[in-house]
């Protein structure tokens, strides 16, 4: 049996620039991933670790990083990565990056979501637990790339759902936590110059014109609440909860 993938390199031309993923069923039957890429081909599983390992029998690296901290916490010492741990944690987080690309490509936005929540909250780990603020801040500075991932895929989940008010929150929510991460680097007066909130502005505008949205419940909400309008507030919060 031949080892080589030149037949499937030929098929499947690499376009320099671009992000190049499909889903296709393994001989086993089960789904997966595949990414092209200069040299080759990269094929991620599409539940659990991009690379379907069990690290320590853990559904993720992370999962199992979370089971030794508390582990350490509850006999009384500060978990600390060390060098092995911050190298495998690395790994995981390229690789979650790879299949979070490959889901915005392919339009699976629950999925895009999903694995931008799971890159945050390990970015919160390692910065709980990073070893020296050089590591903590080599992950820090693309915090702000991924959450912007998610706000993409969030927002395009609700215009898939015909829900266009939900998709505007989605990009203020997405806003709002971009500009936190720009504010706690000292960053918030160079917000607006970014590019990618540039892009999440564009959106927002072009969402709210085209489906007549002047203020979203949410936006009206927060100002009911602001002003101290309670019996409003109530209101849109009941409204809320119907639309949801």
């Amino acid at each position: 049996m031949t080892r080589d993938i030149d037949a499937h390199l030929r098929d499947w031309d690499h376009k320099p620039g671009a992000v190049q993923a499909r889903m296709i069923r393994a001989g086993d039957g089960r789904d997966v991933l595949q990414m092209r890429v200069d040299l080759g081909i990269l094929q991620l599983e599409t539940d659990d670790r991009p690379d379907g390992a069990r690290p320590h029998g853990h559904p993720t690296y992370f999962d199992y990083l979370k089971h030794v901290a508390a582990r350490s916490e509850k006999s009384g010492r500060k978990f600390v990565l060390n060098e092995e741990q911050c190298e495998e944690a690395d790994r995981e987080f390229v690789q979650f990056y790879h299949r979070r690309v490959c889901w915005l490509t392919l339009r699976t936005f629950a999925r895009a979501v999903a694995d931008a929540d799971h890159t945050l909250e390990f970015m919160d780990f390692v910065r709980d637990h990073a070893p020296n603020e050089e590591y903590k801040l080599a992950h820090e500075q693309y915090r702000g790339f991924v959450i912007f991932h998610r706000t993409q895929a969030a927002a395009a989940l609700a215009v898939e759902a015909d829900d266009p008010e939900a998709a505007v929150d989605a990009i203020l929510t997405g806003l709002k936590r971009i500009r936190a991460f720009f504010a706690e680097h000292d960053l918030a007066d160079q917000m607006e110059e970014d590019g990618m909130v540039q892009q999440l502005r564009k959106l927002e505008r072009s969402l709210r014109e085209l489906h007549g949205i002047e203020e979203t419940l949410q936006e009206q909400l927060e100002r009911a609440v602001a002003n101290e309008e309670y019996e409003t507030a109530a209101r849109l919060r009941d409204a809320l909860r119907k639309r949801r």
